[in-house]
């Protein structure tokens, strides 16, 4: 199969093409010729009039399969990510059973083979992500899992952050390790904040996620090795996290989309779609993530993604499952607050930091964009949503741009 893109602006700063409006002949997956023009015969299907970048890459994303099929199909699932932007998701063990052995792992690799979108398994740090014991790290790496770590669930024993972060350093794991200690969030469901007193809803304060992380970073500084914190949500979090930076230390950081844009000023009418973890902060917090991510303290964005059927959401409001979809959406949020190339960096940047495969775009590289318009806007409402599952925060929501899809090899 051949295809023409016509007149496409390149965002890709590893390629020499950056920034440039060119014309890509892509065959058998390959892309043969860049150049300002190329004549189009009738075999070629041409494309025209778009902007393209390498593929975009998801650091936390779930379905449900298997275990939770209901909730979102692998297949299913890999579509709504083709269609949503993105070539590479990291998957995170939120299956039944578990992702926390090596032929689950390669359970999942195979599951993707011959998709558009491919899955990277995350695998379970612990077994049975209960935090007891260490779970088959190596044989899970050897596997194609890419990073280890347990959905949403703090690693409330340090010594056993301390021996992962040191098992890990002969094959460069990477640890990674939710911030939010459960002792101090207790029943909590959304920000501590006077829009929780004023709803008569139990707080999350800052302070869980805080004190988690002047926790791990010390470990980390004793140990060495890689960590990750997922989804962080606050100022202090990103100081702390510059702070370990400056020192040297190996680690990195992501934001959910949802905080980067939303406040807990849209819980007034106890929507549970709304009811997320991280809990939506107040709009200095916000403003604070966002300076993360243009000053380059935050390493990548992420959808969070994460599906759940109506019996999950359909609740009072502290019953409700934490959790929102988001794939569809991060383009669509990214680009209303960060510049396009910003934009594109913070969707491609966990491929650097968890080892994925990355392919600039330039002449005999594998193809491997996503394609995009950025001018128009869109309402996202229920008739949008492409998953299975419908728990989506961004109701409402405008969207900048349009994604028109992928080109993988």
């Amino acid at each position: 199969m051949k295809t023409l893109l016509k007149t496409v602006t390149i965002i890709d700063s590893s390629s020499p093409y950056h920034l440039k409006k060119q014309d890509i002949l892509i065959e058998n997956g390959v892309i043969k010729q860049i150049a300002p023009e190329i004549l189009s015969t009738e075999e070629y299907k041409v494309i025209s009039n778009c902007y393209v970048s390498q593929g975009w890459a998801d650091s936390s994303v779930s379905f449900g399969e298997p275990g939770y099929e209901e909730r979102e199909t692998l297949n299913n699932g890999l579509q709504v990510a083709s269609q949503s932007g993105f070539t590479q998701v990291m998957l995170n063990p939120t299956t039944h059973p578990i992702s926390d052995t090596r032929s689950q792992i390669s359970y999942l690799k195979k599951a993707s083979e011959g998709s558009t979108t491919q899955i990277f398994p995350i695998g379970a740090l612990t077994t049975q992500s209960q935090g007891a014991y260490l779970a088959e790290l190596y044989d899970m790496q050897q596997a194609g899992a890419v990073a280890f770590g347990d959905y949403k669930r703090t690693i409330s024993q340090a010594n056993l952050l301390k021996i992962a972060l040191q098992y890990t350093q002969p094959f460069n794991g990477i640890v990674i390790s939710f911030a939010c200690d459960s002792s101090i969030m207790g029943k909590g469901v959304v920000n501590e904040h006077i829009s929780a007193t004023r709803l008569g809803l139990k707080g999350i304060p800052a302070l869980a996620e805080e004190i988690i992380i002047a926790r791990d970073l010390a470990v980390l500084e004793y140990a060495g090795g890689r960590l990750h914190i997922p989804t962080i949500s606050t100022k202090k979090s990103l100081e702390l996290i510059t702070q370990a930076k400056e020192k040297g230390l190996d680690v990195s950081c992501s934001v959910a989309t949802y905080n980067l844009h939303l406040t807990d000023d849209v819980l007034d009418n106890f929507n549970t779609n709304y009811k997320l973890l991280p809990p939506l902060r107040n709009l200095s917090q916000v403003e604070a993530l966002q300076e993360g991510v243009k000053n380059g303290v935050i390493d990548m964005v992420t959808s969070d993604h994460f599906p759940l059927d109506i019996e999950c959401k359909a609740k009072e409001f502290d019953l409700a499952d934490f959790g929102t979809i988001g794939l569809e959406n991060s383009f669509g949020i990214l680009l209303q607050h960060f510049s396009l190339e910003k934009t594109i960096e913070m969707l491609t940047n966990a491929k650097k930091r968890f080892g994925l495969p990355s392919y600039s775009i330039k002449e005999g590289a594998k193809a491997n964009i996503t394609l995009f318009t950025i001018e128009g806007e869109s309402i996202f409402t229920v008739n949008s949503i492409k998953s299975s599952s419908k728990n989506c925060a961004f109701l409402g929501e405008k969207m900048k741009g349009n994604i028109l899809g992928v080109i993988t090899g």
